[in-house]
Protein backbone atom coordinates (compact mmCIF):
# COMPACT_ATOMS: atom_id res chain seq x y z
CA UNK A 1 0.00 0.00 0.00
CA UNK A 2 3.13 2.63 0.67
CA UNK A 3 4.45 1.62 -1.93
CA UNK A 4 1.61 2.37 -4.21
CA UNK A 5 1.28 5.42 -2.62
CA UNK A 6 4.42 6.79 -3.08
CA UNK A 7 4.15 5.47 -7.33
CA UNK A 8 0.08 7.53 -7.07
CA UNK A 9 2.25 10.29 -5.85
CA UNK A 10 5.24 10.17 -8.61
CA UNK A 11 2.63 10.09 -11.07
CA UNK A 12 0.74 13.06 -9.94
CA UNK A 13 3.92 14.89 -9.86
CA UNK A 14 4.79 13.95 -13.23
CA UNK A 15 1.75 15.08 -14.36
CA UNK A 16 2.03 19.00 -12.47
CA UNK A 17 3.91 21.04 -14.95
CA UNK A 18 5.90 24.02 -12.28
CA UNK A 19 6.02 26.55 -14.41
CA UNK A 20 2.31 25.84 -15.49
CA UNK A 21 2.01 25.82 -11.58
CA UNK A 22 3.66 28.95 -10.72
CA UNK A 23 1.88 31.27 -13.06
CA UNK A 24 -2.27 30.01 -11.88
CA UNK A 25 -0.60 31.15 -8.70
CA UNK A 26 -0.23 34.22 -9.63
CA UNK A 27 -2.85 34.52 -11.43
CA UNK A 28 -5.26 33.88 -8.46
CA UNK A 29 -3.45 36.59 -5.92
CA UNK A 30 -4.16 38.61 -9.57
CA UNK A 31 -7.89 37.59 -9.78
CA UNK A 32 -8.54 37.92 -6.14
CA UNK A 33 -6.56 41.91 -6.10
CA UNK A 34 -9.42 42.69 -8.57
CA UNK A 35 -11.77 42.29 -5.64
CA UNK A 36 -10.08 43.38 -2.44
CA UNK A 37 -8.53 45.92 -2.85
CA UNK A 38 -9.27 46.56 -6.50
CA UNK A 39 -13.26 46.50 -6.93
CA UNK A 40 -13.26 47.62 -3.44
CA UNK A 41 -11.16 51.34 -4.17
CA UNK A 42 -13.09 51.48 -7.52
CA UNK A 43 -16.72 51.35 -6.00
CA UNK A 44 -15.70 52.67 -3.04
CA UNK A 45 -14.58 56.22 -4.69
CA UNK A 46 -17.58 56.21 -6.45
CA UNK A 47 -20.09 56.99 -3.92
CA UNK A 48 -20.18 59.02 -1.67
CA UNK A 49 -18.09 59.91 1.11
CA UNK A 50 -20.67 58.61 4.12
CA UNK A 51 -21.21 55.15 2.28
CA UNK A 52 -17.33 54.72 1.51
CA UNK A 53 -16.87 51.97 4.37
CA UNK A 54 -20.34 50.38 3.49
CA UNK A 55 -18.97 49.36 -0.26
CA UNK A 56 -15.54 48.00 1.42
CA UNK A 57 -17.69 45.67 3.70
CA UNK A 58 -19.86 44.52 1.26
CA UNK A 59 -16.62 43.68 -1.37
CA UNK A 60 -15.22 41.55 2.16
CA UNK A 61 -18.25 40.01 3.01
CA UNK A 62 -18.84 38.97 0.05
CA UNK A 63 -15.32 36.72 -0.59
CA UNK A 64 -15.99 35.55 2.91
CA UNK A 65 -19.44 34.32 2.32
CA UNK A 66 -18.38 32.81 -1.47
CA UNK A 67 -15.25 31.16 -0.20
CA UNK A 68 -16.68 28.94 2.34
CA UNK A 69 -19.77 28.11 0.08
CA UNK A 70 -17.54 27.29 -2.50
CA UNK A 71 -15.76 24.58 -0.94
CA UNK A 72 -18.59 23.14 0.85
CA UNK A 73 -20.43 22.20 -2.04
CA UNK A 74 -20.07 24.63 -4.92
CA UNK A 75 -17.07 23.90 -6.76
CA UNK A 76 -18.61 20.38 -6.83
CA UNK A 77 -22.13 21.40 -8.23
CA UNK A 78 -20.02 23.25 -10.47
CA UNK A 79 -17.04 20.91 -11.82
CA UNK A 80 -18.00 17.31 -10.57
CA UNK A 81 -20.56 14.99 -11.70
CA UNK A 82 -21.73 14.10 -15.13
CA UNK A 83 -25.23 16.29 -15.23
CA UNK A 84 -25.65 18.62 -17.76
CA UNK A 85 -27.32 21.37 -15.81
CA UNK A 86 -25.95 20.81 -12.91
CA UNK A 87 -23.04 18.56 -11.06
CA UNK A 88 -23.06 17.04 -7.65
CA UNK A 89 -21.83 16.89 -3.93
CA UNK A 90 -19.34 14.00 -4.63
CA UNK A 91 -16.56 16.51 -3.43
CA UNK A 92 -18.36 18.79 -1.32
CA UNK A 93 -16.14 20.38 1.14
CA UNK A 94 -12.84 19.00 -1.35
CA UNK A 95 -13.95 15.57 -0.42
CA UNK A 96 -10.93 12.87 -2.30
CA UNK A 97 -9.56 16.13 -3.58
CA UNK A 98 -5.97 15.21 -2.16
CA UNK A 99 -2.34 17.27 -2.85
CA UNK A 100 -1.39 14.90 -5.15
CA UNK A 101 -5.04 15.58 -7.48
CA UNK A 102 -4.83 17.45 -10.65
CA UNK A 103 -6.97 19.34 -12.19
CA UNK A 104 -8.90 17.26 -15.21
CA UNK A 105 -7.29 18.82 -19.02
CA UNK A 106 -4.39 20.43 -17.11
CA UNK A 107 -0.85 20.11 -16.06
CA UNK A 108 -2.17 22.61 -12.21
CA UNK A 109 -2.53 20.42 -8.86
CA UNK A 110 -6.56 20.35 -8.51
CA UNK A 111 -6.62 22.20 -5.10
CA UNK A 112 -5.21 25.17 -7.21
CA UNK A 113 -7.83 24.95 -9.84
CA UNK A 114 -10.47 24.61 -6.72
CA UNK A 115 -8.68 28.10 -5.38
CA UNK A 116 -8.44 30.02 -9.10
CA UNK A 117 -12.04 29.32 -9.79
CA UNK A 118 -12.97 30.60 -6.43
CA UNK A 119 -11.47 33.63 -7.21
CA UNK A 120 -13.84 33.96 -9.71
CA UNK A 121 -17.02 33.29 -8.00
CA UNK A 122 -15.91 35.85 -5.44
CA UNK A 123 -15.80 38.84 -7.90
CA UNK A 124 -18.89 37.85 -9.77
CA UNK A 125 -21.49 39.37 -6.99
CA UNK A 126 -19.21 41.36 -5.62
CA UNK A 127 -19.44 42.85 -9.05
CA UNK A 128 -23.56 43.88 -8.65
CA UNK A 129 -23.56 45.37 -5.77
CA UNK A 130 -21.95 48.58 -7.39
CA UNK A 131 -25.57 49.02 -8.64
CA UNK A 132 -26.98 48.72 -5.14
CA UNK A 133 -24.79 51.05 -3.13
CA UNK A 134 -25.91 53.79 -0.47
CA UNK A 135 -29.35 51.65 -0.06
CA UNK A 136 -28.98 48.18 -0.21
CA UNK A 137 -29.29 46.41 3.92
CA UNK A 138 -25.86 44.79 4.48
CA UNK A 139 -27.52 42.00 5.93
CA UNK A 140 -29.69 41.73 2.42
CA UNK A 141 -26.50 41.90 0.55
CA UNK A 142 -24.99 38.78 2.24
CA UNK A 143 -28.11 36.55 1.89
CA UNK A 144 -28.80 37.37 -1.32
CA UNK A 145 -25.31 36.84 -2.58
CA UNK A 146 -24.83 33.56 -0.73
CA UNK A 147 -28.37 32.25 -2.66
CA UNK A 148 -27.47 34.10 -5.75
CA UNK A 149 -23.96 31.91 -5.88
CA UNK A 150 -25.67 28.77 -5.45
CA UNK A 151 -28.63 29.21 -7.88
CA UNK A 152 -27.01 31.30 -10.39
CA UNK A 153 -23.54 31.28 -10.70
CA UNK A 154 -22.96 28.07 -10.11
CA UNK A 155 -25.13 26.21 -12.84
CA UNK A 156 -24.17 28.51 -15.56
CA UNK A 157 -20.58 27.78 -14.71
CA UNK A 158 -21.46 24.31 -15.04
CA UNK A 159 -23.15 24.83 -18.41
CA UNK A 160 -20.08 26.60 -20.01
CA UNK A 161 -16.64 25.46 -18.18
CA UNK A 162 -18.32 22.32 -15.94
CA UNK A 163 -18.81 20.38 -19.14
CA UNK A 164 -22.70 20.97 -19.13
CA UNK A 165 -24.73 21.32 -22.13
CA UNK A 166 -23.14 24.84 -23.63
CA UNK A 167 -19.87 23.36 -22.81
CA UNK A 168 -20.88 20.53 -25.26
CA UNK A 169 -22.32 22.65 -27.72
CA UNK A 170 -19.37 24.18 -28.22
CA UNK A 171 -20.01 27.79 -26.65
CA UNK A 172 -16.71 30.11 -26.58
CA UNK A 173 -16.11 32.22 -23.23
CA UNK A 174 -12.59 32.27 -22.14
CA UNK A 175 -12.77 33.72 -18.55
CA UNK A 176 -16.66 34.87 -18.11
CA UNK A 177 -18.20 37.25 -20.96
CA UNK A 178 -21.59 34.69 -19.89
CA UNK A 179 -20.50 32.84 -16.72
CA UNK A 180 -19.50 36.18 -15.12
CA UNK A 181 -20.15 39.69 -16.38
CA UNK A 182 -23.80 38.51 -18.18
CA UNK A 183 -24.93 37.46 -15.10
CA UNK A 184 -23.80 39.92 -12.78
CA UNK A 185 -24.96 42.52 -14.83
CA UNK A 186 -28.17 41.60 -15.61
CA UNK A 187 -28.76 40.86 -11.94
CA UNK A 188 -27.66 44.49 -11.54
CA UNK A 189 -29.89 45.95 -13.38
CA UNK A 190 -33.09 43.65 -11.99
CA UNK A 191 -31.43 45.02 -9.01
CA UNK A 192 -31.63 48.35 -9.37
CA UNK A 193 -35.24 48.35 -11.13
CA UNK A 194 -36.56 46.35 -8.03
CA UNK A 195 -34.41 47.86 -5.13
CA UNK A 196 -35.80 51.48 -6.39
CA UNK A 197 -33.85 54.84 -6.87
CA UNK A 198 -31.31 56.45 -4.19
CA UNK A 199 -33.46 59.90 -2.61
CA UNK A 200 -32.61 62.64 -5.01
CA UNK A 201 -31.97 60.50 -8.20
CA UNK A 202 -31.83 61.74 -11.02
CA UNK A 203 -32.86 65.47 -10.03
CA UNK A 204 -29.58 65.67 -7.75
CA UNK A 205 -26.63 64.29 -8.77
CA UNK A 206 -24.47 61.84 -6.59
CA UNK A 207 -20.96 62.47 -7.41
CA UNK A 208 -17.73 60.42 -7.00
CA UNK A 209 -16.70 61.62 -3.44
CA UNK A 210 -12.66 60.67 -4.72
CA UNK A 211 -12.03 60.32 -8.70
CA UNK A 212 -8.62 59.50 -7.82
CA UNK A 213 -9.33 56.54 -5.29
CA UNK A 214 -11.18 55.59 -8.64
CA UNK A 215 -8.50 55.76 -10.54
CA UNK A 216 -6.62 53.73 -8.70
CA UNK A 217 -9.11 50.87 -8.04
CA UNK A 218 -9.30 50.91 -11.84
CA UNK A 219 -5.56 50.62 -12.08
CA UNK A 220 -5.44 47.77 -9.77
CA UNK A 221 -8.39 46.57 -11.53
CA UNK A 222 -6.63 46.61 -14.60
CA UNK A 223 -3.36 44.91 -13.78
CA UNK A 224 -5.50 42.00 -11.67
CA UNK A 225 -7.14 41.51 -15.03
CA UNK A 226 -4.17 39.57 -16.80
CA UNK A 227 -4.88 36.90 -14.04
CA UNK A 228 -8.72 36.83 -14.79
CA UNK A 229 -8.01 36.73 -18.41
CA UNK A 230 -4.21 35.02 -19.73
CA UNK A 231 -5.00 33.06 -15.96
CA UNK A 232 -7.91 30.96 -17.63
CA UNK A 233 -5.76 29.38 -20.41
CA UNK A 234 -4.17 27.28 -17.54
CA UNK A 235 -1.40 27.26 -18.47
CA UNK A 236 2.53 29.78 -19.00
CA UNK A 237 2.49 29.18 -23.10
CA UNK A 238 1.75 31.23 -26.20
CA UNK A 239 -1.84 30.91 -25.67
CA UNK A 240 -1.86 32.84 -22.29
CA UNK A 241 0.88 35.46 -23.73
CA UNK A 242 -1.42 36.13 -26.65
CA UNK A 243 -4.53 36.47 -24.19
CA UNK A 244 -2.59 38.95 -22.12
CA UNK A 245 -1.71 40.98 -24.89
CA UNK A 246 -5.38 41.43 -26.78
CA UNK A 247 -6.98 42.27 -23.07
CA UNK A 248 -4.11 45.38 -23.06
CA UNK A 249 -4.71 46.37 -26.21
CA UNK A 250 -8.63 45.64 -25.92
CA UNK A 251 -8.32 48.32 -22.54
CA UNK A 252 -6.35 50.71 -24.27
CA UNK A 253 -8.59 51.10 -27.31
CA UNK A 254 -11.64 51.79 -25.22
CA UNK A 255 -10.10 54.09 -22.79
CA UNK A 256 -8.91 56.52 -26.12
CA UNK A 257 -12.46 55.92 -27.85
CA UNK A 258 -14.17 56.83 -24.42
CA UNK A 259 -12.10 59.90 -24.00
CA UNK A 260 -12.56 60.76 -27.12
CA UNK A 261 -16.28 60.53 -27.15
CA UNK A 262 -16.56 62.69 -23.84
CA UNK A 263 -14.36 65.40 -25.49
CA UNK A 264 -16.88 65.94 -28.53
CA UNK A 265 -20.07 65.42 -26.03
CA UNK A 266 -18.74 67.25 -23.14
CA UNK A 267 -15.62 69.37 -24.36
CA UNK A 268 -13.85 68.00 -21.53
CA UNK A 269 -12.04 64.72 -20.34
CA UNK A 270 -13.39 63.23 -17.09
CA UNK A 271 -10.49 60.65 -15.14
CA UNK A 272 -13.35 58.87 -14.40
CA UNK A 273 -14.80 58.63 -17.69
CA UNK A 274 -11.63 57.91 -19.36
CA UNK A 275 -11.05 54.89 -16.48
CA UNK A 276 -14.54 53.66 -16.94
CA UNK A 277 -13.83 53.08 -20.37
CA UNK A 278 -10.97 51.35 -19.72
CA UNK A 279 -13.08 48.62 -17.48
CA UNK A 280 -15.26 48.29 -20.16
CA UNK A 281 -12.39 47.77 -22.77
CA UNK A 282 -11.62 44.93 -20.45
CA UNK A 283 -14.93 43.34 -19.69
CA UNK A 284 -16.10 43.08 -23.60
CA UNK A 285 -12.69 41.69 -24.11
CA UNK A 286 -12.66 38.92 -21.52
CA UNK A 287 -14.90 36.28 -23.53
CA UNK A 288 -13.07 36.60 -26.45
CA UNK A 289 -9.59 36.84 -25.13
CA UNK A 290 -8.96 33.38 -25.98
CA UNK A 291 -9.94 33.26 -29.82
CA UNK A 292 -8.66 36.98 -31.06
CA UNK A 293 -5.45 38.10 -31.81
CA UNK A 294 -4.40 42.32 -32.00
CA UNK A 295 -6.60 43.61 -34.65
CA UNK A 296 -9.41 42.15 -32.92
CA UNK A 297 -8.73 43.29 -29.63
CA UNK A 298 -8.62 46.84 -30.98
CA UNK A 299 -11.48 46.46 -32.79
CA UNK A 300 -13.11 45.21 -29.85
CA UNK A 301 -12.02 47.50 -27.52
CA UNK A 302 -13.41 50.84 -30.01
CA UNK A 303 -16.71 49.39 -30.33
CA UNK A 304 -16.93 48.23 -26.36
CA UNK A 305 -16.55 52.09 -25.50
CA UNK A 306 -19.32 53.21 -27.86
CA UNK A 307 -21.69 50.81 -27.02
CA UNK A 308 -21.08 51.16 -23.34
CA UNK A 309 -20.95 54.84 -23.29
CA UNK A 310 -24.14 54.71 -25.04
CA UNK A 311 -25.43 52.27 -22.79
CA UNK A 312 -24.57 54.62 -19.39
CA UNK A 313 -26.31 57.06 -21.00
CA UNK A 314 -29.58 55.37 -21.93
CA UNK A 315 -30.37 53.68 -18.97
CA UNK A 316 -29.06 56.68 -17.11
CA UNK A 317 -30.47 59.48 -18.24
CA UNK A 318 -33.40 58.28 -20.48
CA UNK A 319 -34.76 55.02 -18.74
CA UNK A 320 -33.86 56.69 -14.98
CA UNK A 321 -32.99 53.59 -13.88
CA UNK A 322 -30.36 53.91 -10.78
CA UNK A 323 -27.73 51.31 -11.67
CA UNK A 324 -25.61 53.67 -9.85
CA UNK A 325 -22.50 52.58 -10.32
CA UNK A 326 -23.20 51.44 -14.40
CA UNK A 327 -22.98 47.89 -13.81
CA UNK A 328 -25.26 46.72 -16.50
CA UNK A 329 -24.29 49.24 -18.78
CA UNK A 330 -20.59 48.65 -18.33
CA UNK A 331 -20.03 44.95 -17.39
CA UNK A 332 -23.73 43.19 -18.83
CA UNK A 333 -23.67 45.12 -21.87
CA UNK A 334 -19.73 44.50 -22.42
CA UNK A 335 -19.76 41.10 -22.04
CA UNK A 336 -22.78 40.49 -23.87
CA UNK A 337 -21.08 42.44 -26.86
CA UNK A 338 -17.90 40.44 -26.70
CA UNK A 339 -19.10 37.08 -26.20
CA UNK A 340 -21.06 37.78 -30.05
CA UNK A 341 -17.90 39.64 -31.41
CA UNK A 342 -15.75 37.04 -31.08
CA UNK A 343 -17.80 34.40 -33.25
CA UNK A 344 -16.75 37.45 -35.23
CA UNK A 345 -13.39 38.21 -34.62
CA UNK A 346 -12.09 35.07 -33.92
CA UNK A 347 -12.31 34.00 -37.75
CA UNK A 348 -8.71 33.65 -39.70
CA UNK A 349 -10.05 35.95 -41.88
CA UNK A 350 -10.60 38.59 -39.28
CA UNK A 351 -6.90 38.31 -37.71
CA UNK A 352 -8.08 35.45 -34.62
CA UNK A 353 -6.73 32.61 -33.68
CA UNK A 354 -9.00 30.22 -35.69
CA UNK A 355 -13.01 29.39 -34.75
CA UNK A 356 -13.12 25.54 -35.90
CA UNK A 357 -16.96 26.54 -36.84
CA UNK A 358 -18.60 28.76 -39.09
CA UNK A 359 -19.43 32.62 -38.29
CA UNK A 360 -23.48 31.85 -38.77
CA UNK A 361 -22.98 28.31 -36.35
CA UNK A 362 -20.57 29.67 -33.21
CA UNK A 363 -22.44 33.04 -33.50
CA UNK A 364 -26.15 30.92 -33.05
CA UNK A 365 -24.22 28.74 -30.14
CA UNK A 366 -23.03 32.40 -28.60
CA UNK A 367 -26.89 34.37 -28.59
CA UNK A 368 -28.08 30.27 -27.39
CA UNK A 369 -25.97 30.63 -24.31
CA UNK A 370 -26.69 34.84 -23.77
CA UNK A 371 -30.17 34.00 -23.78
CA UNK A 372 -30.83 31.38 -21.73
CA UNK A 373 -28.32 32.76 -19.16
CA UNK A 374 -29.91 36.20 -19.52
CA UNK A 375 -33.14 34.95 -19.21
CA UNK A 376 -32.21 32.94 -15.73
CA UNK A 377 -30.24 35.42 -14.12
CA UNK A 378 -33.32 37.59 -14.34
CA UNK A 379 -35.71 35.36 -13.17
CA UNK A 380 -33.79 34.09 -10.04
CA UNK A 381 -32.65 37.49 -9.17
CA UNK A 382 -36.84 38.43 -9.08
CA UNK A 383 -37.39 35.33 -7.11
CA UNK A 384 -34.61 35.45 -4.65
CA UNK A 385 -34.89 39.50 -4.08
CA UNK A 386 -38.73 39.04 -3.03
CA UNK A 387 -37.13 35.77 -0.59
CA UNK A 388 -34.89 38.19 1.20
CA UNK A 389 -37.18 41.34 1.31
CA UNK A 390 -39.68 38.87 2.98
CA UNK A 391 -38.04 37.31 5.42
CA UNK A 392 -34.86 40.33 6.65
CA UNK A 393 -35.61 43.24 4.21
CA UNK A 394 -33.46 44.86 1.72
CA UNK A 395 -33.24 48.63 1.91
CA UNK A 396 -32.56 50.46 4.23
CA UNK A 397 -34.64 53.47 6.19
CA UNK A 398 -34.58 57.05 4.76
CA UNK A 399 -33.33 58.10 7.82
CA UNK A 400 -30.57 55.65 7.45
CA UNK A 401 -29.78 56.20 4.33
CA UNK A 402 -29.64 60.31 4.47
CA UNK A 403 -27.23 59.34 7.42
CA UNK A 404 -25.09 57.26 5.44
CA UNK A 405 -24.52 53.53 5.37
CA UNK A 406 -20.71 54.15 7.03
CA UNK A 407 -22.24 55.27 10.34
CA UNK A 408 -26.06 53.16 10.39
CA UNK A 409 -24.80 49.61 9.40
CA UNK A 410 -21.25 49.99 10.69
CA UNK A 411 -21.18 52.11 13.34
CA UNK A 412 -18.05 54.01 11.56
CA UNK A 413 -17.45 56.87 9.33
CA UNK A 414 -14.25 56.75 6.56
CA UNK A 415 -13.80 60.59 7.72
CA UNK A 416 -14.21 62.90 9.95
CA UNK A 417 -16.77 64.71 8.28
CA UNK A 418 -18.90 63.98 5.02
CA UNK A 419 -17.07 64.35 2.15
Amino acid sequence: MGSGLLQAQETAAAAVDSGNSAWIFTATALVLFMTMPGLALFYGGLVRGKNFLSVLGQCAGIAFVASLLWVGGLYSLAFKGDGKWIGDLSAAFLHGIGTDAVAVNTSIPELLFVMFQMTFAIITPALYIGAVVERMKFSAVMLFSALWLALVYTPVTKWVWGGGWLFEMGIRDLAGGIVVHATAGVSALVLAILLGKRKGFPQHPHPPHNPAMVFIGAAMLWVGWFGFNAGSQLSAGGSAAMTMLVTHLSACAAALVWMLLEKVRNGKIGVVGMVTGLVAGLATVTPASGDVGPLGAIAIGSLAAVVCYFAVSLIREKWHIDDSLDVFAVHGVGGILGTILLAFFGQKSLGGLGIVKPVGEQLLIQLTGLGVTIVWSALATVILFFLVKKTIGVRVTQEQEYEGLDRAEHGENAYPMES
